[in-house]
């Protein structure tokens, strides 16, 4: 009968071992997804910087040209100091957004000047653009992935379980095209 006991309190204390091995092992899995989208949104912001050091250039190659356009001038200037001075997640990417719709203009204003799509620094500047935009399609697009794994597992049974205890929760910071993208862009051949 001892032996019966101590058999009964073994596998127990086995069982007990096991339940809280999967705990740990799903709330690890929770902080790694958690981390991952940390790392995405760094990468994000890389690429967004690379975009943001490239403005100013970009900006005074077309100023020359088109200088009736400084109110478009004043407000990409305006947008980047915002995109600089965003704390959270969603305040970037909510400046990143408009100063992605703003950056499209001022292609398009350039595009009305022959001579300025000519000039090998606009030229340079526009591919360098065009491939930090790629990339930052790119990184926003794992940046949500990863968002989106992880909320997957903060809201699944049982990760919901071990997610409500200790305080994961669900983030809504997914990057979304900005209001103006659905509108088709306006080109004018007409003027010089």
């Amino acid at each position: 009968m001892k032996n019966v006991g101590c058999v009964v309190v073994l596998v127990v204390m086995g069982l007990v071992l096991l339940f809280g091995g999967w705990l740990v092992s799903l709330n690890n899995r929770l902080v790694a997804l958690q981390e991952g989208t940390s790392v995405a949104w760094a990468q994000v912001e890389t690429v967004l910087q690379r975009r943001y050091d490239l403005i100013p250039n970009l900006v005074n190659t077309v100023k020359g040209y088109a200088e009736h356009e400084k109110g478009l001038f004043e407000e990409v200037a305006r947008l980047r100091s915002q995109w600089a001075e965003a704390r959270s997640v969603g305040e970037k990417v909510e400046a990143a957004s408009q100063l992605e719709g703003r950056i499209g203009r001022l292609l398009l204003v350039a595009e009305q000047y022959p001579q300025l799509k000519a000039s090998d620094s606009f030229r340079d500047l526009q591919h360098e653009l065009a491939g930090t935009e790629n990339r930052i399609a790119v990184e926003r697009q794992r940046y949500n992935e990863a968002i989106r794994a992880y909320n997957v597992a903060v809201r699944q049974f049982p990760g919901s379980l071990v997610a409500g205890f200790r305080g994961f929760a669900p983030s809504d910071a997914y990057f979304e095209s900005a209001a103006t993208a659905k509108d088709a862009p306006q080109v004018d051949f007409s003027k010089p």
